[in-house]
């Protein structure tokens, strides 16, 4: 008929029900501690890649100013790649720079700004010399 196990064969059967749930339990923070790492990695990723995006914008604008001899004083405005953009000229003043006259060369301070369709800036800062300009 039916006989029952020994006690010493039931003992290495098994895992027993708490053994079970401990490892469930180490189981499922593992995977929420991966799934918080690959949120955190994609929502990275993609801050990189708007990134790159607004300094390709700001590539492209420096890439199609006018000439240093045409780029006039004062803010020129407009949008390219759903992108605002800005690029400020004014002379730049500096103690390093030389006194009036003494160079037919003067220093000019170009300040680009791009803001993207999302609403973050970029603010790009270079100085271009400019002949000619001083009277």
């Amino acid at each position: 008929m039916c006989q029952r196990p020994s006690p010493e064969l039931r003992r290495d059967g098994g895992f027993t029900l708490v053994e079970v749930l401990a490892a469930l339990a180490v189981l499922s923070a593992s995977m929420a501690a991966l799934g918080a790492l690959a949120h955190t990695s994609m929502r990275s990723s993609l801050r990189v890649e708007r990134h790159v995006a607004e300094i390709e914008t700001a590539r492209k604008i420096v890439a199609g100013l006018p000439p240093r001899s045409q780029l006039p004083m004062g803010a020129l405005t407009g949008e390219l790649d759903a992108h605002q953009w800005r690029v400020d000229a004014a002379p730049f003043a500096a103690a390093l720079a030389p006194a009036e006259g003494a160079s037919s060369w003067s220093p000019q301070a170009i300040t680009l700004q791009v803001r993207a369709p999302s609403g973050e800036r970029v603010e790009l800062t270079t100085v271009r010399l400019r002949q000619g300009a001083r009277p």
